[in-house]
């Protein structure tokens, strides 16, 4: 049976201008305001952290707003005490709205004595009151299946989809481009709704962090290629799979990539490559240097956030987002430096 809650936002520290941004595209769609709930997330000086809600919050359906990049095991705990705060002031539900979830690429034992991370990270958010988790772009489609609690995982395909229509005259000279094989059925999810032919970018590596080669199945000669994967760390995969194609023929090379993680020399190794652009999502706070650089955009995820919480508490489809058709109507494209 459906129901309908009237939803309450509430956000940690890890990316506040976007949690403003759902929390005012939430405003827009119900036609009244729904601010972020007053509260203090704080540190003592040993680095412990408190939270404090200022708000009455009983009987309400709370949101929290929290992605768990850098500081990664910081902005965790936040989420965790955060929840627990909420739930001992007796919030009838309570959703993790995790943009970003940290501790994705542990899913599973590479080698022996290893531990599996996002299973551990998947425990403890749901022993520590949440009921249910909205997240975008996860890792590995198999962490849904570490929660046993709701899980809803948004894609950020449709919006990339609808930001490549509109920067690009001519589809017909695109080429959907996965940097790695693991990261196939993402590319090809773009591929087809775009209706654009599929390469792949082989890698190999004999130590980690160290590429021996690269090789592109499929022909790429004359082509505009676009390199889609769901998180860019230090960059240095993708700088290199864009001189690859480049080599092999490709007239240009732009990236789409989900999460912009961007740590240690990622920027200086962006803006110094050969891709003419590279386009982020904002699910996770960008950086001065990301805002400084000329060929990084970022394309909003507010709108479709907004309306993922809107749809959980009135109990409706979020399966229905999936479709470009239903993202048409709030694709704001790129990020203006006004509104980051």
């Amino acid at each position: 049976m459906a129901f309908s809650y009237e939803p309450k936002l509430i956000s940690g520290n890890s990316n506040k201008p976007l949690a403003s941004a759902i929390s005012r595209r939430l405003s827009m769609h119900r036609g009244k305001p729904t601010e972020l709930v007053e509260a203090r997330v704080e540190r003592f000086n040993d680095q412990e952290i408190f939270v404090e809600v200022y708000e009455n919050v009983r009987g309400e359906d709370m949101f929290i707003i929290q992605s768990t990049s850098n500081p990664t095991n910081d902005n965790l705990m936040e989420l965790l005490i955060m929840s627990d705060a909420l739930r001992r002031s007796s919030a009838t539900r309570i959703t993790a709205v995790i943009p970003y979830f940290g501790y994705a690429r542990q899913d599973r034992r590479t080698k022996a004595r290893t531990p599996i991370s996002a299973k551990l990270v998947a425990n403890l958010i749901a022993q520590s009151g949440i009921e249910r988790v909205l997240t975008m772009d996860l890792h590995a489609a198999q962490i849904q299946g570490f929660f046993d609690l709701p899980v809803d995982n948004l894609y950020a395909s449709p919006i990339f989809a609808l930001d490549i229509q509109n920067q690009f005259s001519d589809l017909k000279d695109l080429m959907i481009v996965s940097p790695d094989v693991g990261g196939v059925a993402r590319a090809r999810e773009l591929a087809q709704r775009l209706k654009c032919p599929l390469a792949i970018v082989d890698k190999r590596r004999e130590k980690v962090g160290e590429i021996s080669e690269m090789t592109v199945i499929g022909n790429v000669k004359g082509k505009k290629c676009i390199l889609v994967d769901d998180i860019c760390d230090t960059a240095g995969t993708l700088c290199k799979a864009a001189e690859v194609l480049l080599d092999a023929g490709a007239t240009e090379v732009h990236s789409y990539i989900s999460h912009g993680v961007m740590s240690g020399p990622a920027v200086d190794r962006i803006t110094k490559s050969v891709m003419k652009s590279l386009v982020i999502t904002d699910s996770i706070q960008p950086t001065e240097p990301v805002l400084q650089a000329e060929n990084i955009r970022i394309v909003p995820t507010a709108p479709l956030f907004a309306q993922a919480i809107l749809n959980i508490a009135q109990g409706t489809s979020v399966s229905s987002l999936f479709d470009s058709a239903s993202l048409n109507t709030i694709y704001e494209g790129p990020l203006t430096k006004l509104l980051v």
